[in-house]
């Protein structure tokens, strides 16, 4: 079976695609189907409603079995109404590139004394046909907690610029500069999390 993944995030795709190896499904892109869509509106009020508006977009576009997934980032110590959530990206109306988010977080941190506890709630949709859905954003498929700190790491990933900022809680070291064996532990939670999911919905 090929699984559409509806992300137009190349990195994303390919850390998917990471976590789920091995399974007995091929996941795809939206450039291998030639698919693209300008704009989706996200218009959801968490995670799991934005997931679920891009899944079913994508599925009435290409009639296949496709799955999406959002995030909301949560930042201990803001109001509601200051909340990321949803809107990572979306700052007073405007969408941020990595580089402007790695400056509008290490500031918003630095504004807290130098440093801010956090976590990236996640939710996933996954569309086989038009009545079978399956929704998920339980805390197994949620980061851990962790710092978002206001120096900045000058090493970059592409898709995902807020590494640049994250600090393990325990240890305190960059996420970027944890050895592969911790690096790939704390990866791996998440991915059993994403991996029982596939496996409660398609892998009976």
């Amino acid at each position: 079976m090929k699984l559409l993944y509806g992300t137009g995030n190349s990195g994303k795709l390919e850390h998917m695609k990471d976590m789920l190896s091995g399974l007995d499904f091929e996941i795809i892109g939206l450039n291998e189907l030639d698919l693209y869509i300008s704009h989706i509106d996200e218009y959801g009020n968490n995670p799991l409603d934005n997931a679920k508006i891009k899944a079913m977009t994508y599925y009435r576009e290409v009639k296949m079995p496709v799955f999406s997934c959002d995030s909301g980032l949560y930042i201990e110590g803001l109001s509601n109404e200051e909340q990321p959530g949803v809107h990572v990206r979306r700052v007073r109306g405007k969408i941020l590139n990595d580089e402007e988010m790695i400056d509008y977080y290490s500031n918003l941190a630095l504004r807290a004394g130098g440093e801010v506890k956090a976590k990236y709630k996640n939710a996933i949709c996954l569309v086989l046909d038009e009545t079978t859905v399956y929704e998920y954003d339980g805390e197994d498929i949620s980061s851990e907690t962790f710092l978002i700190t206001s120096k900045v790491h000058p090493k970059r990933i592409k898709g995902f610029p807020l590494d640049s900022l994250s600090l393990n809680i325990d240890n305190r070291k960059y996420y970027l500069d944890i050895d592969d064996y911790d690096r790939n532990e704390n990866k791996s939670k998440l991915a059993r999390g994403f991996r029982d999911f596939f496996k409660r919905a398609i892998i009976k």
